[in-house]
């Protein structure tokens, strides 16, 4: 398994303090009320399904941002394949304090294994396409405030990051173009000209397509990555070709794990896939209590 471009702590802490408050902001009732203050407990992160694992780092801090007196003591690291029934981690700490964690440990690591699960299925189609050179990537259809969490995810899975936000790249998208040529493609080749000289040397410029007419004038502006949006199978082909390696190609629009093989077949470059992030399902992991006690 290649190395993992791990979350940072100020990725983390904001993220898991937020779930912490909506979920107990004045604390946990139920816990307060019937647990007494001095039990303690030993629960297991168990998985009631199998999948790729995402969130060691993000469970670690929702227990210890909830009480540092937690601990957690890990079966398997991020990346790594699980199977049904399997025992993930191991949590013990005072008990009140791991009933108030637990759901948001549990929400956020589900989703992001549920992330790394579904794009380790679509690298998997990519990958067994013969040549392939096709990168699977996110998109910014992320969670709002859980966007550095998910796309950690995706590398855990096997993809690939797509620009994290607005101000990373230039990216300009149908609507910039229509706002700019409108309707003449022979305007674009000017305008996308100026952007070069104003720009850093280290800052990408990708420019989307959504027809073969546009290409020509795009890349003659001297554009790193051209996207293809929304083309059929024959039109990616043709695009590849006609762009014949002067810059990047990137497929995007209605990508799908029954045809991901297919497009990545065509030669392009970049597949990028909004399903990743945007309508994954969560994996079903539970955390369960193995005994308790409460100390004398």
């Amino acid at each position: 398994m290649t190395e993992i471009l791990p979350l940072s702590r100020s990725q983390i802490t904001p993220a898991v303090l937020a779930a912490l408050a909506e979920d107990a902001p004045y604390g946990d009732l139920t816990s307060q009320l019937l647990i007494p203050e001095a039990a303690r407990v030993v629960a297991v992160l168990n998985a009631r399904e199998p999948g790729i694992f995402s969130g060691t780092a993000v469970f670690d801090a929702a227990m210890e941002l909830t009480d540092p007196a937690i601990s957690v003591q890990w079966q398997l690291a991020d990346g790594e394949e699980f199977a049904s029934g399997a025992e993930l981690a191991v949590v013990e700490g005072p008990a009140r304090s791991v009933l108030t964690a637990e759901r948001v440990g549990l929400n956020l690591v589900q989703r992001m294994s549920g992330i790394a699960t579904l794009t380790a299925q679509y690298v998997t189609a990519v990958t067994a396409v013969p040549g392939n050179r096709s990168r699977v990537v996110d998109t910014r259809k992320t969670t709002p405030g859980l966007r550095a969490l998910e796309r950690f995810a995706v590398r855990c899975g096997g993809g690939h990051n797509h620009r994290y936000s607005l101000s990373d790249a230039v990216m300009a998208k149908d609507n910039h173009l229509a706002v700019l040529s409108q309707g003449d493609h022979r305007k674009l080749t000017a305008v996308l000209s100026t952007l070069r000289p104003r720009l850093s040397h280290t800052t990408h410029i990708e420019v989307e397509v959504d027809s073969i007419a546009q290409i020509e004038p795009v890349l003659a502006a001297g554009v790193d990555t051209i996207m293809l949006d929304n083309f059929s199978l024959e039109e990616l082909r043709e695009g590849v070709r006609l762009v014949a390696g002067r810059a990047l190609v990137e497929a995007s629009g209605n990508v799908r794990l029954e045809t991901i093989a297919q497009i990545a077949a065509t030669g392009v470059d970049i597949i990028s896939v909004g399903a990743l992030t945007h309508s994954v399902r969560a994996l079903d992991l539970g955390l369960d209590v193995r005994f308790g006690s409460e100390s004398r």
